[in-house]
């Protein structure tokens, strides 16, 4: 079984993860060299080596993978979910504890509407690069505090760098974080029977909640929209944020559901956000900023 993957750190840790949980499988490296847009494109060049038969079984973090996949893939499986949520690396032992004015990396809009409709007065920056970058730029001085998410500082070995956990509350997750998705071709029974070995049934209903939210909002990973979905027994529980890039204005609610339902609780949450404007703010988040 060959499985297409990053190359990155992170990417390759994941995927000899999942390899190890198949019981070893071979790895590809898949390019994204000269892919247009944004994160998304290291999506379409593990898809590209799936549907061009280099590999069985992609690997993704599953808050990258966009809603609408291309025809002929499919989730297969997903392993049991890492912590899912986001941690604050810097100065202060909570939130609330962080200097006024604090200078904040981040590169996402989620984040950084959530950390200015709790802290208005903190100075969000733009922080792109891998988790190595972002870590050096804060030692350096540049910044008093990035936000990273959990899963990827766990998986590599730096949770030692953890300064505190943002709760659920303050800082709903990404759809997905913290678990991945193995996606295989969907007329390829074998990978698909191998990655279902692996399948975590609550972690693939979370994320099946999650997803729904997602793809009925139609929002993008540039989106600012938390959602987070629970499983405990036959309960799920699912909370979400809809907000203004600069934290003026935002959306929080969560609702129980059936585990057995995740696409029925996802809709259920997505009808009472637009019902209470949920539209209106995503697209004035999609304009000028």
């Amino acid at each position: 079984m060959r499985i297409a993957t990053r190359g990155s750190a992170l990417a390759l840790t994941q995927a000899r993860w999942v390899a190890d949980l198949l019981g070893g499988a071979e790895l590809v490296e898949a390019s994204s060299d000269g892919e247009p847009g944004d994160k998304s494109r290291f999506v379409r060049g593990v898809e590209r080596a799936l549907l061009a038969g280099e590999a069985e079984i992609g690997v993704h973090s599953a808050k990258d993978l966009p809603s609408e996949m291309p025809e002929g893939l499919e989730i297969a499986g997903v392993p049991e979910r890492e912590d899912p949520a986001d941690v604050w690396i810097g100065i202060g032992d909570s939130l609330d504890a962080v200097p006024e004015g604090a200078r904040v990396g981040t590169a996402s809009l989620r984040r950084r509407a959530q950390l200015l409709a709790a802290r208005p007065d903190l100075r969000v920056e733009e922080l792109h690069g891998n988790v190595d970058t972002r870590l050096r730029k804060l030692a350096e001085g540049e910044l008093d505090g990035i936000v990273l998410a959990a899963a990827g500082l766990r998986r590599l070995g730096r949770e030692s760098e953890i300064g505190f956990a943002l709760p659920a509350e303050q800082m709903c997750p990404a759809a997905g974080q913290g678990a991945l998705a193995l996606q295989v071709r969907s007329d390829d029974a074998e990978a698909g029977n191998a990655a279902a070995t692996v399948n975590n049934l609550g972690a693939m209903r979370e994320l099946t909640a999650e997803r729904t939210v997602v793809a009925l909002l139609q929002a993008t990973c540039n989106t600012p929209l938390g959602v987070h979905a629970r499983v405990e027994g036959e309960a799920l529980e699912i909370e979400a944020f809809v907000g203004l890039p600069d934290g003026s204005e935002w959306i929080r609610d969560r609702l129980e559901g059936r585990a057995d339902e995740p696409s029925l609780a996802g809709a259920e949450l997505t009808q009472r956000l637009l019902g209470a404007g949920a539209r209106e703010i995503l697209d004035r988040a999609d304009g000028p900023k």
